[in-house]
């Protein structure tokens, strides 16, 4: 069985990719199982540079097949923070409910209308030759008054959508797996290994090749 590495400690975050990739045939591994690998500093400067340098990173030290991760939330009336940081938004000691206080605060006073916002997700798929893809999704919505539901992790009591009249941490996960921003980011890089996974080895293909041209001799030396 084909093996990925998730390049995350989030534990999450890798029950949502488990989830959003079961359909495929591989073992899903993480961090955790690789208590030695490098720990990786998220330094870049947008999501895609920190997925892909995660991946990276481990692909280079493990020689396997990674997936790296970086998501968060913009909110438009913050300047779109806090983007890459969403999950030290509260500073080193940051925790899901010190960065929900925080965002609070930070939008004290400011109207519903007036507080969109979208997740965004960027997922980078390295293996030890080289890097494979890197795709990204998103999901829009609005940051609500107060925190409401206990489903989901992060931001997603506060992160709300209109059109369900619930926040993410209210919103059935059945219906979340389809429509988050890592679901359609994920969606993505299914299909991306499902194409790896599908390709021959130069090994198989050999014999495939030798097995044709064995074929083609019989028919001709019998014809």
């Amino acid at each position: 069985m084909h093996e990925l590495i998730i390049a995350t400690t989030n534990a999450g975050k890798l029950r949502e990719i488990k989830e959003l990739l079961k359909d495929l045939d591989v073992k899903i591994t993480s961090l955790s199982d690789y208590p030695d690998a490098p720990k990786v500093e998220e330094d870049g400067i947008s999501f895609a540079q920190n997925a892909l340098k995660k991946a990276a990173t481990i692909a280079l030290y493990t020689g396997k097949l990674t997936l790296g991760e970086d998501s968060g939330l913009e909110v438009k009336a913050l300047g779109n923070k806090p983007g890459i940081y969403s999950s030290r938004f509260s500073g080193e000691t940051a925790t899901d409910r010190k960065n929900n206080a925080k965002l609070l605060r930070s939008l004290r006073g400011v109207p519903l209308k007036k507080r969109q916002a979208r997740y965004r997700c960027f997922a980078a798929l390295v293996d030890g030759k080289g890097v494979i893809d890197v795709v990204s999704g998103s999901c829009a919505g609005v940051v609500a008054l107060k925190g409401k539901g206990n489903n989901g992790f992060g931001y997603d009591p506060l992160f709300f959508l209109p059109r369900y009249n619930k926040t993410f941490g209210e919103l059935d996960p059945a219906i979340k797996a389809k429509i988050s921003h890592r679901a359609r980011a994920l969606a993505k890089v299914e299909t991306i290994l499902g194409r790896y996974f599908s390709r021959k080895s130069p090994l198989e293909i050999a014999s495939a090749i030798s097995r044709v041209k064995s074929r083609k001799f019989q028919r001709n030396f019998s014809g």
